[in-house]
């Protein structure tokens, strides 16, 4: 089984790159973020043609999250369930069988004194009680997303001057390992341990993935019994080498299912 990961940074203005990604890797499984489309102006009916199906949850230009698959999910919901805002267009979750799947968006955060940092790890809290109340460790259960954390210096191309990043805060990497402890290991790193691979490369800068200066903020993190069942993982550059695109890239993980 083939699961992929995509912030497409607007998904009517990335379709034809999603849509040529799928023709040409076939994968199961694609969750997108940052889908910055309403529901009644998702280009669903793109999808069914070229088909696969798709459930999707937005709002207008801003966040947005979306699964594209092979075969209908046998359940699907968004949001938190907790009693506060629910972010029903930045968590979503699937289930295939006996396969469950968490598509999350995380906040960015802004600033280290905006209330969106704060936010963001509130968020991270919030998603691992979720696991609580509706997984176990015990199910395969695999989550992905834009995460916007880089856990390691290996993750950026220039950690030693991003301390105060809150993509890079020390904080926010707390928050970010104390979700992941729940019970999740991050299926790149199993098979790509080496540094300078990155899902992340920002536009304002000058042949930035051509000179690797990115960051790793996209995940694929399994449960113990999907975690051994990965043969293998890897960030597709090329469609971020094309005309008009998002500023990631395709991240992919293959299991043994």
């Amino acid at each position: 089984m083939k699961i992929a990961t995509f912030n497409a940074n607007s998904v009517r203005a990335r379709l034809e790159i999603v849509l040529d990604w799928l023709k040409q890797n076939d994968p199961d499984i694609l969750c997108i973020q940052e889908t910055k489309v309403q529901d009644a102006e998702f280009p669903e009916m793109a999808f069914t043609e070229a088909g696969y199906y798709v459930e999707f949850k937005g709002e207008k230009s801003y966040n947005g999250v979306a699964i594209v698959s092979k075969k209908p999910p046998n359940e699907v919901s968004y949001g938190f369930d907790d009693g506060k805002q629910a972010d029903e267009a930045r968590l979503m979750y699937a289930r295939f069988g006996s396969l469950h799947v968490i598509n999350t968006y995380v906040p960015q955060g802004r600033e280290l004194d905006h209330p969106m940092f704060q936010y963001k790890l509130e968020w991270f809290k919030r998603l691992r009680d979720y696991y609580d109340r509706h997984l176990t460790t015990r199910k395969k259960v695999v989550w992905v997303g834009d995460l916007n954390v880089a856990v390691a210096p290996i993750d950026i191309h220039n950690s030693e001057k991003q301390g105060k990043h809150v993509c890079y805060h020390v904080d926010a990497r707390e928050a970010f390992a104390n979700t992941v402890d729940w019970g999740f290991s991050d299926v790149f790193r199993k098979h790509h341990p080496e540094p300078g691979q990155y899902t992340f490369f920002d536009y304002r800068t000058i042949d930035v993935v051509k000179r690797n200066m990115g960051w790793r903020i996209d995940y694929i993190l399994a449960t113990p019994s999907l975690f051994r069942k990965s043969t293998d993982s890897y960030i597709d550059l090329k469609p971020r080498l094309k005309d008009r695109p998002s500023d990631h890239t395709f991240l992919v993980a293959e299991f043994d299912l």
